[in-house]
């Protein structure tokens, strides 16, 4: 299986971070959030918990 570079990869919305390890993550396959208001009110609005990751780098 050939993976994608990140010129073809699409970034999701993490690329606009200015937290290196956030932008460690921009090309993941994931609906990452940072730390926002906006995750938390989608969080509410889909009545969806919030998944929180405190990094490993």
């Amino acid at each position: 299986m050939t993976v994608p570079d990140k010129e073809t990869r699409k970034a999701n919305r993490l690329i606009y971070e200015k937290s290196p390890y956030l932008l460690q993550h921009a090309y993941n396959p994931v609906n990452w959030y940072a730390w926002s208001p906006e995750a938390f009110q989608k969080a509410q609005k889909e009545d969806k918990p919030i998944f929180l990751s405190i990094g490993y780098s």
